[in-house]
Order: C-alpha cells, then structure tokens, then sequence
C-alpha cells in the first residue's frame, strides 16, 4: 500500500510499464540510475515517491537520513543518555534497518453508499490520486472505493495494522480477505505479487472511521524471491501484556510481533526476517494511562530500536519531554522508563537487527541492485506476476461478509 509513482525520465532508455488497477512507472534501465537521482520528478506529493528517493540514494553514495550511521551512533555517552535522536512525523514515517518505513493513515470517512464508497460528494477531488485531507478524509487511488486498487510488489513485506475500520484484500494468487478492528495482516511479497487493499464503508447510517499503519519491513538477500505468502493475526489471538504502575496506572501492550512480559506474538510467516528470534524483531502497540510509568525492556546491542508516538500530549523519556507526533531512536541495551502525561498516550514500537545489505527501491520494488530492480520490472511486465483474477483492480467483498481470510491454496479462516 503506497502512493506508487514513479519517477518520469523520457529517455529512449525506458520502458513504460502500466499497472491496470490505476499506475503506471517508467522502468528505469541500468544506465539512468544516475540521471534518475540527479532528476526527481517535481511534481510527486506521495509519500513512497519521496521514500524511494530516500532509499535508492543511500546506496548510490548520497546522504541518507534514516541510513546515516550517525544517526544509530551519534551520541558517545549513550549510557548517560538513551535518546539518540528526535524527530518530527509526519504521514509516512523514517525507520532504520530491517524496517523500510511505516505509514499512518487516519481518515474520519462519511457514511457508506451502495457501493461500500461515501455517502459524500467527490467533487474537487483528485479522483484515482487524492492524497490531500479533505472534509477529514482521502480516497487515495480509488475512485468510487477509498483504498489502493491492485498494485505489484517484489521483494520485502507489509505488515498492517488495523486500528480501526475494514481492509478488504485481493491478490493475483485468487487469495482474498477481509480484515480490521484489530486485526493484522502480514504479507511476504517475495519474488512478486499484485494486490489490492480496499477500504469499504460498510455502514450506511454511521460513520466509517479508520485508522492504520502499514509497516514495510525488509527481506534479505536469500528470501527475496521465496514464494508469496499473507498470513493473519486476528485481534483477538495478540497477546496484549498489561502491566500497573506503583501509582495504580495501567499500561497495555499488543505483542504483535516479538516477546515481551512472558507473552510471545503469534508466528510471522516462515521467510520473514522476524522468523528468527535472534534478529530481535517486535513490533509493540502500547496504551499507556494519563500519568502512567512503564519500563521497556533493554533489547540487544546491536538492534535497531524507534518508539513512535502518536497519540497523546507528552511523555518523558530519560528526563528528556517529548511532545505528540514524535519519533525517539533510543539505544537499545537499556532499560528505557516512560512517563506519560496527563493524556492517554498511544506508542508504537519497531525493534530488530538490521539487515545490513544494500537496498534500492524503485516504486514498489525492494532489492539489492539496479540489476534486480530492471529484472523486477521485466519479470512484471512479461507475468503480470500472475495476473488478476478479480473482476474489478477495485475489488470489495459482499457488504454483509464477515472478517475472513481465503489463501491461495483454499484454506479458509473465519476472522476470530
């Protein structure tokens, strides 16, 4: 899921390469790697745009922010103070290594329509690429649905989070679903898979609100091309550890992914870096009480640790207040205490050791060199990585379906 536009170079040197659900990217060839850097399209708004331009200029000698070493090891006396770096968030969020990036999205939707869309007028909208908060809401790329209608991916994973709402799933595996209030879905895109992540407003006499997060975390080298796989974490199978302060305050945490306070995240799929326990990945949800104090655990030295705050007034971390809408890249073999506000405060965390390979991202591409970035985009083009069996690239499911999950092989989950 992303705003996927790529950068436009009319060279003889490019191929265009149209993705039926709504986009279209220029192929780079391997000679115009260059030019491409020196020569960002003006006139990009989405945020995976400018990500891939972050990205793709960390391995091509540029400075990069969320790579910088500096940035994972620039304070000497880290044991005197934990906090290594504090940023502002924004719609899509900077992360380190295994994790490329995470996105938020919130949308207060209207009432749903016969067709699952708003209740509303569209009018004045950038139908098929509205990116812009209007009337508190965006349809993103779809045009009658809000959501991202069927779109290709190679060689990393997305990890979303539904706080809030419905995501209806279809892919080019004939695999499909329908997902929220709680619930996760993981996806090994692997060696390339379409799908569409649509947003159905399912009531038709209240509201529709949604709230996520997309996470996209890296594969390594070896995994890049394993074969397509989604698994589903139902709300209701996370762990959730609640610990209470001396004061009386609880603090509850979502074990999405790791271990924390005796509790273990459900399995990740098989071929995912967070498979194996001693890369440290967690992915931690937390819901802390106004005034509340809780202690995260020290993780291993060498792991990549942010906290991402994103609901709330003010915690303090380390003596140091840190107001809402914050990022804090913390050092990760120390014990970090915080302490919250006088406001529910909402954090969400992502630990792991980092991959350390190269990475170039181009659109919705994720590999290790131009050569396998040109070969993704040839392999889309001559495969359509399977193609799509879906009647429409916007595809929702009946209005009165339930939470489900359907695979590729024909195991079918009823949402729990």
């Amino acid at each position: 899921m992303a705003k996927v536009q790529g950068v436009q170079l009319y060279t003889h040197h490019s191929k265009a390469i149209n993705f039926p659900g709504q986009y279209s990217f220029i192929a780079p060839s391997i000679t115009n790697f260059t030019a491409i850097m020196s020569k960002p399209d003006n006139n990009r708004r989405g945020f995976l745009a400018k990500f891939s331009l972050g990205l793709l200029t960390t391995w091509l000698g540029f400075p990069s922010t969320s790579r910088s070493k500096s940035n994972i090891e620039n304070n000497e006396n880290m044991h005197a103070d934990p906090i290594k770096a504090v940023k502002a968030m924004g719609f899509a969020w900077e992360t380190l290594d295994p994790f490329l990036f995470c996105v938020h999205h919130e949308d207060k939707f209207p009432i749903g329509n016969d067709e699952m869309g708003p209740a509303a007028s569209l009018k004045g909208r950038s139908l098929g690429d509205d990116f812009i908060i209007k009337d508190g809401w965006r349809m993103y790329h779809g045009k009658k649905v809000p959501g991202f209608p069927g779109h290709p991916h190679r060689g990393f994973e997305t990890i979303t989070i539904v706080r809030d709402g419905i995501v209806d799933h279809a892919d080019s595996l004939g695999a499909s679903g329908r997902y929220g209030e709680g619930d996760v879905q993981w996806m090994t895109a692997g060696k390339g898979v379409q799908h569409s992540e649509m947003f159905p407003l399912l009531k038709k006499d209240e509201e529709n609100p949604m709230e996520l997060f997309q996470i996209w975390l890296n594969l390594p080298k070896k995994n890049k091309m394993v074969e397509p796989h989604f698994k589903m974490l139902w709300g209701s199978k996370i762990p959730k550890y609640t610990h209470t302060d001396s004061k009386g305050q609880p603090t509850e945490v979502e074990v999405i992914a790791g271990k924390l306070g005796g509790h273990t995240a459900p399995a990740p799929p098989p071929d995912s870096w967070a498979a194996d326990a001693a890369n440290e990945v967690a992915i931690f949800n937390m819901k802390l009480a106004p005034n509340a104090s809780f202690m995260l655990p020290r993780a291993g030295k060498e792991i990549n640790r942010s906290l991402y705050f994103y609901t709330g007034s003010q915690i303090t971390l380390a003596g140091k207040k840190i107001d809402a809408y914050h990022s804090v890249v913390v050092q990760s073999d120390i014990d970090l205490v915080i302490e919250n506000g006088d406001a529910e405060a909402r954090i969400l965390v992502l630990q792991g050791k980092p991959i350390q390979e190269p990475v170039i991202q181009y659109g919705p591409f994720v590999m290790n060199t131009k050569e396998e970035i040109q070969q993704a985009f040839n392999d889309y083009h001559a495969t359509q990585f399977g193609g799509w069996p879906w009647k429409k690239y916007d595809q929702v499911h009946d209005r009165a379906e339930g939470r489900f999950a359907r695979h590729a092989d024909g195991t079918f989950e009823q949402g729990a």
